[in-house]
């Protein structure tokens, strides 16, 4: 467990094992994905700043997405939040929304619903191997009942049913064999993840789907992501190969160890973890932040205390290695 200096307002990271760079594109293709649902963390500001080092180093591009999809939990003042977060970490974006503003007229996602819809409906229409989703009506609950470990059983994969907004979701069939290569690791996504719900109770699209779209579509081809998000990589992987895509599986994953909070729990922005608003209005530094980015990177982090100073690092250590 690394520990951080006395007085920083969380843990640490669960493992001290810096991030190899050699999967890195040459020409790294990213986003910054916050969603507008609670305030962003300590854990969001490490997962940024180390996405935005590792692009900028590279003269990469970086897009920034607002993901809104989900719906009632949106929160405007959130939203705003975000920008201000952002700045003062001192993270800049390529193509994105520059506000709030901008964000409502042209980049919510909300607009694309549509879309997405279709994109769903043309999913079985793809390839030779049969229908691929299936309505649901399981709840949570229900499933629960049936499976400990929350694993869909599969109950309604041969129902038939129409869906129908409140009652049912639909979701992706994931044969009993399916196995998923991410980097080195080989994940069995039918033993761990089974089939995933691409369309919501609420008639929304879920992550899964909106997320692999909107990558697809901005041909993002370096993703960094926490560690527990490994399934989820796997099942869009997954969904990628069932649409037939072919930037998407191609692209280049790196996962960090997370950041835990004093008690080594995860970071969590529903239970309002360490929120980056709550430390600056505390008169607090995101100098801790950086420091934990630059650990993660595998850089030597003392004289490290702003976003420029961990790209300028990468920088150098990458002229040190190649010379």
């Amino acid at each position: 467990m690394l520990s951080l200096r006395k007085g920083t307002p969380w843990r640490g990271v669960e493992n001290n094992l810096p991030l190899c760079l050699f999967n890195v594109p040459v020409n790294p293709v990213s986003r910054l994905a916050p969603t507008p649902s609670g305030f962003l963390h300590l854990g969001n500001a490490v997962n940024f700043l180390v996405t935005w080092a590792i692009v900028r180093s590279r003269k990469g591009r970086l897009h920034l997405r607002i993901d809104d999809m989900d719906g009632i939990r949106f929160r405007p003042d959130v939203l705003e939040d975000i920008f201000t977060s952002l700045d003062w970490l001192g993270l800049d974006w390529d193509t994105g929304p520059a506000g709030p503003d901008d964000f409502y007229q042209n980049y919510s996602l909300q607009k694309k619903k549509g879309y997405y819809r279709d994109r769903l409906q043309a999913l079985n229409k793809t390839g030779k191997t049969g229908q691929k989703t299936f309505v649901c009506r399981c709840s949570r609950a229900s499933i629960k009942k049936v499976s400990p470990n929350g694993l869909y059983p599969g109950t309604c994969r041969n129902a038939g049913l129409v869906f129908e907004p409140g009652r049912h979701t639909v979701r992706l069939k994931v044969d009993n064999d399916t196995c998923i290569q991410v980097n080195n690791q080989r994940i069995d996504l039918a033993g761990t993840f089974g089939d995933f719900v691409l369309w919501r109770k609420d008639d929304q699209p879920s992550y899964h789907l909106a997320s692999l779209l909107e990558d697809e579509e901005g041909g993002i081809n370096f993703i960094v992501r926490g560690r527990d998000l490994l399934l989820s990589t796997a099942a869009q992987i997954y969904l990628a190969q069932c649409f037939g895509f072919s930037s998407f599986p191609a692209c280049r994953f790196v996962h960090h160890g997370l950041v835990l909070g004093k008690n080594g729990e995860k970071l969590s922005k529903s239970r309002g973890a360490y929120a980056l608003k709550d430390l600056r209005q505390s008169g607090g530094s995101f100098t801790d932040a950086v420091k934990t980015a630059a650990r993660i990177l595998g850089l030597k982090h003392n004289t490290i205390s702003t976003a420029q100073d961990i790209k300028q690092a990468i920088k150098d250590k990458e002229v040190k290695r190649d010379g």
